[in-house]
């Protein structure tokens, strides 16, 4: 049986902050090979979620993200807290997000946002809603929409909705029966 390569000969770990961890390895492709350093980021894994109204509109937010220095349009989305299932963070996202119950959660796939440089994962789920709650207020600095999904094509078409496991997530959806942007 022959051995398998690449393999991992040193990992130095380095904690960022409470929410970010740089992993750095050097690995070995092949026997004697020099070694060659890579960073990757580990994370809490995160939720998306492409949800849907009784009325039939997509809620969607808009946020100032200093990652890209820019406003972006995005699903509600969110970090999973220490101990907490997929879902539950679903669930607690949406409301805080946009103030909406989730009265059916469908996990619609889990994957990685960027195998290259990134170790998280990201659960994807479809909510149909019920009401939005009474008292809701939207965090500072979040501005919640709803819209149709030819108003959500609109905002794809202009490259305002640029996340692309949010992009992913509604791709999932489509193919699921669950959504019909067309």
């Amino acid at each position: 049986m022959s051995e398998e390569w690449p393999k991992i000969r040193a990992r130095r770990t380095t904690n960022v902050s409470q929410w970010v961890t740089l992993i750095e390895r050097e690995v070995e492709f092949a026997p004697g090979r020099a070694l060659e350093t890579y960073h990757a980021i580990v994370q809490s894994d995160y939720i998306s979620i492409v949800a849907l109204t009784p009325e039939g509109t997509v809620p969607v937010v808009r946020q100032f993200r200093p990652a890209v220095e820019t406003f972006t349009w995005e699903l509600p989305a969110g970090l999973i807290d220490r101990g907490e299932e997929p879902a539950a963070a679903c669930r607690r996202e949406l409301m805080e997000e946009t103030g909406l119950h989730a009265a059916s959660i469908k996990l619609l796939g889990t994957g990685f946002p960027c195998t290259g440089r990134l170790s998280n994962r990201v659960h994807s789920f479809f909510v149909k809603t019920g009401q939005r709650a009474a008292d809701f207020e939207p965090e500072p600095g979040l501005t919640t929409r709803l819209v149709t999904p030819s108003e959500l094509l609109q905002l794809l078409a202009a490259g305002e909705f640029v996340c692309h496991h949010h992009l992913g997530a509604l791709m999932l959806a489509q193919l699921g029966g669950m959504l019909s942007l067309t």
